[in-house]
Formats: structure tokens, C-alpha cells, sequence
């Protein structure tokens, strides 16, 4: 089915996921509108009330790493993210995606051209169409590897190409609210450094003159530097949610990470530089999450953890600036040090 709802939503508002019953009408044969599915895991938020935590106009590709993509009526819901209870207990924990035809303006206002109710007399899904679109087995044999299917395996047919200098999108970030002057300043600024760093010589100048103007004001040191390690090396914690940690410091790290920067397959951010030194709670441990590309479960042989309010900000990623997804990052104990609980809750 194709959406025909356009609220638009920003930042900030207050919606209600409309009834079960609407939202299934909404939906084609797969569960899907828009080529983007409802999981079952969203069901229960149904005729709940919940403000925006970004629009989704845009989003980043996981699936093939070529940039940005395009979508169209569609938000991120403060706090809502996936458990996984439908997709064989995935620990990636994304964010969901709502099209605004599943949602309406808490406070009841309503725009001439678009929030009408699906019509429930329609045939649409049902849970059970919801329930079977989550999975499928990669052959008709007894034991095949089940391929799981989601809002992350399906994003680029629910989406389109977006051009990074397509300069629209960031006044859609502004107007919107997902992104504000100073967040963007900081971001185009660290994006044209990076471009500057790959022209002519002089390297460890230009480092120089960053780390200088970063200490300015506080900023993270040069966070783009190349890790030392011919073999990187493993360490377990067996840290628990709830306990405290504080992250190593970067140049430590960096002794930990091959030359593609690296630990065991795990790939160290530099927006995680920021993180370094400083202490965190620990969210959850990850040991499985869906291969976004090929559907199959991936099983991590060294379970990695997640912090609290840890996640991709979108300031330092490559032609998808700005991002509103959100993607929780993901640590290897080796990174960090457990400690004793601080006096203070906020991280340091």
C-alpha cells in the first residue's frame, strides 16, 4: 500500500499511535506501506501517546554503506526502540520507524489534506500477516538458516537515494528540529577538515592545528588516526547493565585496533573518541543481532556492551551527515574498565 498521510510532524510534537485496528488496515499483504514494515513488536504501543524524537527524512544505508537515503512521512518516536521478542531476540535495539499514517496529533488538530483514518472496512493485515512476514527460510529443507526480515533489512526499498550535497536536507533538519545552528556548524566544519587532511602534505601540522583549536573549547582530539595492532588482542569483563565503567583513554585504543581500525572485526568510531576517559553506565550486553544486508542472525563470539545514551550522532559519518537513526554503538570490554558506582549519575 502507499502512504497518503502527511501530518508533518516535528521534533517535539506529541502523537498517539492510532488502534491496532487502523494500523493493520494501513498495511499491505507483508505488513508493509510504503515498502516499510510494522513489526509486531510495535503492536503494543498502539493508542499510547508518545512525542517525536526526530523526523525520518532522511536515513542512513546500512545494508551497502553508500550514504544517505531519502524517505518520506516518516518519524522516530522518543524512546521506541526494537526488543527484538519477533526477530529471534536481535540486540541491535534500533529505533523504530513510524509513517505518519499510524499516528495522529495528540492534541486532535487535523490537516485538511491528510490524517484521515485508514479505513478499517479495508482489507489489509492481520497480526498473523505480521507474525509470518518476520521470518523465512532460505530453502524448503528441514534445519535451512531462518533469513529475518525487518524495518533495517527492508530500508532500501522503503527508501531512495540521497545525494550528500543535496542541500535541502539540511534545511529540513533545521525546520524540523533535528538539528540546531551550532550541532551543524560543528559538523560541516569537521567534515571540511577531513576533506582538508587529504589534501597535499603536511599531516601531522594539521593534526597539530586541530588538536590546538580543539582544546580551545573542549572539543576531542583528532579523532581520525590508524590503529597500531598486527594481531588486536581480546579481554572480557563479563560486565553486567547497570555497573559502571569508564571508557580507556583514545591512545590505548588505538593499540588495540588493526590498521582498518578494527578490533576482531569490530570497527572503532571516531565519534567514540569523545567517550574516551570519560564514565558511562553500562545499558545492556549484545551477543546476536540480524545482518541488516543478508537477514541471517549474526552471533558475536566476543559479546560487546552498550552504553547508556551512547549512540551514533550522525556528526562524523561520511556523506550521511546528520543522521536521526541513532544507532546504539557498540564496545568491546576491552575499551573499558569497570568501577565503582560515582557520586554523581551523570557520565563524566
Amino acid at each position: 500500500m502507499t502512504s497518503h498521510n502527511s501530518l508533518p510532524l516535528r521534533a517535539g510534537d506529541l502523537v498517539t499511535v492510532r488502534s491496532k485496528e487502523e494500523v493493520l488496515a494501513s498495511l499491505d499483504a507483508d505488513g508493509a506501506l510504503d515498502a516499510l514494515p510494522f513489526m509486531p513488536e510495535m503492536l503494543k504501543y498502539c493508542g499510547q501517546e508518545f512525542r517525536v524524537y526526530r523526523r525520518a527524512d532522511k536515513t542512513c544505508d546500512t545494508i551497502d554503506n553508500s550514504g544517505g537515503r531519502r524517505m518520506h512521512d516518516t518519524v522516530h518516536l522518543e524512546g521506541l526502540r526494537c526488543d527484538g521478542s519477533a526477530h529471534g531476540g536481535c540486540e541491535a535495539g534500533c529505533l523504530f520507524f513510524w509513517k505518519e499514517d499510524w499516528l495522529q496529533r495528540a492534541d486532535g488538530r487535523e490537516r485538511a489534506h491528510g490524517s484521515a483514518a485508514p479505513d478499517v472496512s479495508q482489507r489489509g493485515a492481520t497480526e498473523s500477516d505480521l507474525q509470518r512476514a518476520c521470518m523465512v527460510c532460505s530453502s524448503a529443507r528441514p534445519g535451512s538458516q531462518v533469513i529475518y526480515r525487518c524495518q533495517a533489512t527492508r530500508l532500501k526499498e522503503a527508501s531512495e537515494p540521497l545525494a550528500w550535497w543535496d542541500v535541502r536536507q539540511y534545511l529540513r533538519d533545521l525546520w524540523t528540529g533535528n538539528a540546531g545552528v551550532w550541532q551543524m556548524v560543528r559538523g560541516f566544519a569537521l567534515a571540511g577538515y577531513r576533506i582538508l587532511m587529504n589534501i597535499g602534505r603536511g599531516h601531522r601540522v594539521k593534526v597539530a592545528l586541530f588538536n590546538a583549536w580543539q582544546s580551545l573549547w573542549g572539543g576531542v582530539p583528532y579523532p581520525w588516526k590508524v590503529g597500531s595492532a598486527d594481531k588486536t588482542p581480546t579481554g572480557e569483563l563479563n560486565l553486567q547493565p547497570g555497573e559502571w565503567v569508564r571508557v580507556k583513554l583514545y591512545d590505548y585504543i588505538l593499540t588495540t585496533l588493526n590498521k582498518n581500525n578494527r578490533n576482531r572485526g569490530m570497527w572503532f568510531d571516531p565519534q567514540m573518541v569523545r567517550c574516551c576517559g570519560r564514565i558511562y553506565r553500562v545499558h545492556k550486553r549484545v551477543r546476536r543481532i540480524i545482518d541488516e544486508k543478508y537477514g541471517h542472525m549474526i552471533e558475536f563470539k566476543n559479546p560487546a556492551v552498550i552504553l547508556e545514551n551512547i549512540y551514533c550522532r550522525g556528526e562524523m559519518t561520511e556523506k550521511r551527515l546528520f543522521c536521526p537513526r541513532s544507532i546504539y554503538i557498540y564496545w568491546r570490554e576491552l575499551w573499558l574498565e569497570r568501577i565503582d558506582p560515582p557520586q554523581s549519575s551523570e557520565p563524566r
